[in-house]
């Protein structure tokens, strides 16, 4: 049976950029597809009981920093454990993610991009000139993605795109959903793989 995995994602989320990958090769192997859906978690934190990261108790900051360099480790994926553009606002990265799905274009790669850009490559990705070079350099129109993301109908995407989100339960990011089971954060691609094996 093939099956679709609805993704949903923060692209300056750290636990987005180390499981992405990781999803576009189970998929494959299993003969899924995956349905990108881009977000901002500010509009998702507040309607679920999320907190941003500055507003999180210090116990809480100080263990997400163990985690975040256990898991580049064992992944081996190159991430820099506090950036120097991070918090930043993942909305206009968004608005030109969907703007490119909306043209067709896949945006698994762009994505990537990206997610690279904030966590291994030290770049602002809230900057609309950093996010037009990345585009381009992923084969598209940077400024024509740009340009249509931030209309009014590039800020409608991301709003419905939060909304259908929430509506599917998700509180936090990556979400991945398969069959109508929901799954939370990259530490558990595991089970999204078991699931789309039949095991569950």
């Amino acid at each position: 049976m093939s099956h679709t995995i609805t993704y949903y994602y923060s692209l300056v989320s750290p636990w987005t950029y180390l499981g992405h990958a990781r999803l576009g090769e189970i998929a494959t192997h299993h003969g899924a597809t995956i349905d990108y859906v881009p977000v901002t978690v500010s509009a998702v934190f507040p309607r679920t009981g999320g907190l941003p990261l500055p507003k999180r108790a210090p116990e809480r900051q100080a263990y997400r920093l163990i985690e975040l360099k256990r898991w580049p480790q064992l992944l081996g994926i190159p991430l820099n454990v506090e950036p120097k553009h991070f918090p930043t606002d993942d909305r206009p990265a968004a608005r030109m993610a969907l703007s490119a799905k909306a043209q067709g274009h896949g945006i698994a790669g762009l994505s990537l991009a990206i997610l690279r850009a904030c966590w291994a490559e030290e770049r602002d990705i809230a900057d609309l000139a950093t996010l037009r070079e990345i585009a381009d350099a992923c084969g598209l129109d940077g400024q024509a993605l740009l340009d249509e993301s931030e209309t009014q109908a590039g800020q409608e995407r991301l709003d419905d795109a939060c909304e259908q989100a929430v509506a599917a339960g998700c509180f936090g990011v990556p979400w991945y959903e398969v069959a109508g089971e929901p799954f939370w954060g990259q530490d558990r691609l595991e089970l999204v793989e078991k699931k789309l094996a039949g095991a569950f």
